[in-house]
């Protein structure tokens, strides 16, 4: 007889609530901590978002599965497919500022006894449609 709290659902819950508390640990860092878990969230090769898409991509091939069965109606299949293009395109996206991020976490090279004078930047929004 198996264990049911090694089921694949329980493993769900279980990475749900980990989000959850992750999530608190992250309004709670510092900035140097919160670049190390955001680095961490954000890796492209092993990182949280990663994984996520790939979950959603395995979801969107039963999802397929099924609908080629009719037991989905093809909509929830075509919706799953494209959250999870959806989800790869944020996640090259992330990947272009990972560096940046990496770098807030990073004591400075060189030690200044005075700080350096904050520089503004434009906020860019991109919108998708």
């Amino acid at each position: 007889m198996t264990d049911p709290s090694n089921s694949p659902v329980h493993l769900a819950r279980d990475i749900a609530f980990r989000l959850r508390v992750l999530d608190e640990y992250l309004t709670q860092a510092t900035p140097s901590q919160a670049a190390e878990i955001l680095s961490e969230v954000f890796d492209l090769e092993d990182g949280l978002v990663t994984g996520v898409t790939h979950l959603v991509e395995t979801g969107s091939r039963f999802a397929q599965g099924q609908a080629h069965r009719g037991m989905l109606p093809p909509e929830v299949w075509l919706a799953m497919g494209r959250s999870a293009n959806e989800l790869h395109r944020v996640g090259t996206d992330l990947d272009e500022h990972t560096d940046a991020i990496k770098q807030l976490g990073r004591p400075p090279a060189a030690v200044s006894t005075t700080p350096p004078n904050p520089v503004a930047s434009a906020m860019v929004v991109r919108r998708s449609r």
